[in-house]
C-alpha cells in the first residue's frame, strides 16, 4: 500500500537488545532524521528495573521511499525490526 502526501505514515522500529544496539539504531535515525516528525521511545519495564527491549514510533514525513530505505538499514541490524502503519484520510 503506498501513502498518499495527506497520510500518516508511522514506522514502529523494535529492538531486542537496547544496549547492544541503540548505537547502531541512532546512527540510522540520524541519516533520515529529516524526515522524522514525531519520535516516540518506549522501554520494556521490568517491576524497577528497563529491560532489554525496546520499542520507537516514528511519525515521518516526505517521500515513502525514504522510509522504506531507512527500514531497509534498520532491518539489517541484528535484532532490531522495523515495519510501516498507514494511516488514510478518507
Amino acid at each position: 500500500m503506498k501513502a498518499k502526501k495527506e497520510d500518516h505514515l508511522i514506522v514502529g522500529v523494535h529492538i531486542t537488545d537496547r544496549v547492544k544496539h541503540a548505537p547502531d539504531v541512532q546512527k540510522v535515525l540520524t541519516e533520515y532524521g529529516d524526515h522524522i516528525k514525531t519520535r516516540l521511545g518506549m522501554n520494556d519495564r521490568v517491576l524497577d528495573r528497563t529491560g532489554p527491549a525496546g520499542l520507537i514510533l516514528l511519525q515521518m514525513v516526505g517521500e515513502e521511499e525514504r522510509a522504506d530505505a531507512m527500514m531497509r538499514k534498520l532491518k539489517r541490524i541484528r535484532g532490531v525490526d522495523a515495519k510501516k502503519i498507514i494511516f488514510k484520510h478518507r
